[in-house]
């Protein structure tokens, strides 16, 4: 059987051309045998390309595991690599530890072969290998990368799980009165036409929306479709970044919480960073790149400039108002006693509990607050049809 394949050759060339096998697996096997990194391959002639399969922080997670305990045990990186491709079943992520082991067995750094694949293995975690590479501690290391990511993970799911109620919330009361104003206030319309009883204001105005709603739909749904593209490309601007990084930190109830997920990410980032040697311009560096919102990331910007002219990173948090006092005073007492490191760690758990009570807090107060709204947009619907109908039973003959 024929197959077309496009590739990367060992110069990092992207070359097309056909091989013969059995099966895709197979072609793909061999072609990575002779050194050549699979992109796509089809069936020659037609038939459906074989996309990569998605390799998750999951995925990276649990394999950074596995290669933390077989390199504990003393087993070399490269017989480690290998055993891990054996059982693994994601043929991308099985390539991109083919690739990895490629290059250790060529002599480069594990942190160089790393750095090959930004998507899975972002600069924090080379930076950490590369720390651990210079201290011979290369399975402590990844074991202490594997619960970093996991925090991350746990954190990024408790907040999308927080956030998910109130957005279905908002599409469930949408699609409520879109309903309401499309297919049951219309059929009350011709009686309240030819009864002609004087309609209240609240009437007239829901008729009136519902009249646009039903006539200029499609100016609506392009409308909807503008708001949501535009905001998507608009935060992608400086400007626009900075509008949205300002609201999600200083919004009612959301604010809050978003302040204490950052914190919590920078702390955690530099403190793992501190604690594994890394250098420190470039632990304040990477603190502002996990930052995720611009204002932590300025902060942490002139931190780096502060340290750099020889001041305290205490010095320069003290005068933001983006960091509790209270946790300045903590770092302070870090860098005064030597210990920065294990006591940011310690901050990064204790934020780490104070996001837990705040999803909780947040959601407690969300909740109720949907539930208002939904009743007084779905009860002010229903009064506006109610009005005219009291009205007509008390109207004589």
């Amino acid at each position: 059987m024929l197959f077309r394949y496009k590739a990367r050759d060992p110069l990092a060339n992207v070359i097309e051309g056909t091989i013969d096998a059995e099966s895709p697996e197979q072609a793909q096997q061999e072609l990575l045998s002779d050194g050549f990194r699979v992109l796509q391959i089809e069936r020659e002639g037609g038939g459906i390309a074989l996309l990569e399969r998605r390799v998750t922080k999951k995925d990276v997670i649990y394999t950074t595991n596995q290669l933390a305990v077989l390199v504990d045990t003393g087993i070399n990186l490269s017989t480690a690599l290998s055993g891990i491709i054996e059982e693994e079943e994601n043929p991308t992520l099985r390539r991109v530890l083919e690739d990895l082991r490629s290059g250790v067995e060529s002599g480069d750094p594990f942190s160089t072969t790393l750095a090959r694949h930004p998507k899975l293995f972002d600069q924090t975690y080379v930076s950490l290998v590369k720390a651990s590479e210079a201290t011979g501690t290369l399975g402590e290391m990844l074991d202490r990368i594997a619960g970093y990511l996991r925090k991350e993970v746990e954190t990024r799911g408790k907040i999308r799980g927080a956030l998910a109620y109130p957005g279905v919330m908002a599409f469930v009361a949408i699609g409520v009165t879109i309903f309401l104003l499309t297919f049951v206030l219309p059929k009350f319309a011709p009686l309240f036409n030819r009864r002609g009883v004087e309609l209240p204001m609240a009437t007239i105005f829901m008729m009136a929306a519902s009249k646009t709603l039903i006539g200029y739909w499609y100016l609506w749904l392009v409308g909807a479709i503008a708001a949501v593209l535009g905001f998507f490309f608009g935060i992608r601007t400086t400007k626009g970044r900075r509008a949205w990084d300002w609201f999600a930190i200083n919004a009612p109830i959301i604010g809050p919480l978003q302040r204490k997920v950052t914190i919590s990410r920078t702390i955690r980032t530099l403190g793992t960073m501190i604690q594994s040697e890394v250098p420190m311009l470039d632990a304040l560096q990477l603190s502002a790149d996990v930052a995720g919102n611009y204002y932590y990331e300025q902060l942490w910007h002139k931190v780096m400039d502060d340290v750099t002219g020889g001041n305290q990173i205490c010095e320069t948090l003290v005068k933001s108002s983006l960091f509790p006092k209270v946790l300045v005073q903590m770092v302070r007492a870090g860098e005064e006693t030597g210990e920065l490191g294990p006591i940011l760690n310690r901050i990064s758990s204790y934020y780490d509990q104070e996001v837990d009570t705040a999803i909780k807090a947040s959601m407690s107060m969300i909740e109720p607050i949907m539930i208002t709204i939904m009743g007084v947009i779905v009860g002010g619907i229903a009064m506006a049809l109610l009005l005219p109908i009291f009205q007509l039973s008390k109207a004589p003959g």
